[in-house]
């Protein structure tokens, strides 16, 4: 039988309400089989729901379980945050001080306060290096791009399976029309330099048609994962802020921090509705 479990859909990567990228967070969600979340997810609608459980590894504060309209992630960085803000503004209590341990299907991932904010730490890729050629090939043509528009390309899969390619510009991020059905199954990132002296670093966009997800305001994950890549080979400094949304009609921040060569993701979060859902 359905009953009411504590809710919270919050806005992440924002600190102005409904410009960021919303996740619903069921606070309670013992009990519940895959196929109910799956329904809840899909009613949503939101690019993620997340489920709040008692961990199964005893270093974890909570476990947390991630399902999109269209199937369940091991790990997503928004709905990281958005979790870990609802269960702390909910009473929760971190085992570990100023740091909320995540239990998920990727792992334990570490969530820091930091100066009013969160951020996680990026986890390990599982998969890195050059795209295969068929693969370069597919993005450019779901872009219809040329081959030469593309600087330089990385698998930057740490779950969700990204394959990002970065343009000469955010200019021409946000100028890219994505074909879904070019792109097919494939989870692709795209990421282009502002110019010297702007206010952000680089510009950001995310498709996950599959999933669906045509087009997400904000991304975790990805920006984890494309931190990992550009400051490791020099292309962008430790420290800088990614913006992404614009064309969704959205303004996410998203804050990169290195510390003790870590790579954190972060930004602002705020609960914009509460209450129970009857599950």
């Amino acid at each position: 039988m359905p009953r009411p479990r504590p809710f919270a859909q919050v806005d992440v990567f924002s600190a102005v309400p409904y410009r960021g990228n919303p996740v619903a967070v069921v606070l309670d969600a013992e009990d519940l089989d895959a196929e109910e979340m799956q329904r809840f997810a899909a009613w949503t609608n939101l690019s993620e729901t997340t489920f709040v459980l008692p961990p199964r590894d005893p270093a974890a504060d909570y476990l947390l379980r991630i399902f999109t309209p269209g199937g369940e992630l091991p790990f997503a960085g928004h709905p990281t945050l958005g979790s870990a803000h609802a269960w702390l503004e909910s009473g929760g209590r971190p085992r570990g001080g100023d740091v909320v341990v995540q239990e998920c299907a990727a792992g334990l991932v570490p969530v820091h306060r930091d100066a009013g904010a969160l951020s996680f730490e990026a986890p390990p890729l599982v998969r890195t290096g050059p795209l295969e050629e068929e693969v370069l090939e597919r993005v450019v043509r779901a872009l219809g791009a040329a081959r030469e528009d593309v600087v330089d390309h990385q698998w930057v899969d740490n779950g969700p399976g990204w394959a990002a390619v970065r343009l000469a510009s955010a200019q021409r991020v946000l100028e890219a029309e994505v074909d879904a059905r070019a792109l097919g199954d494939l989870p692709l990132g795209l990421v282009g330099t502002h110019p010297a002296g702007s206010e952000h670093a680089v510009e950001v966009r995310a498709f996950v048609p599959e999933l669906g997800v045509p087009e997400d305001p904000v991304t975790g994950s990805l920006n984890a994962g494309l931190a990992q890549w550009l400051t490791g080979t020099g292309a962008l400094p430790p420290d800088y802020t990614a913006i992404q949304g614009a064309r969704v009609g959205r303004a996410g921040v998203v804050r990169v921090r290195t510390v003790d060569g870590r790579v954190r993701v972060g930004g602002e979060s705020t609960t914009c509705l509460s209450g129970t859902a009857h599950l």
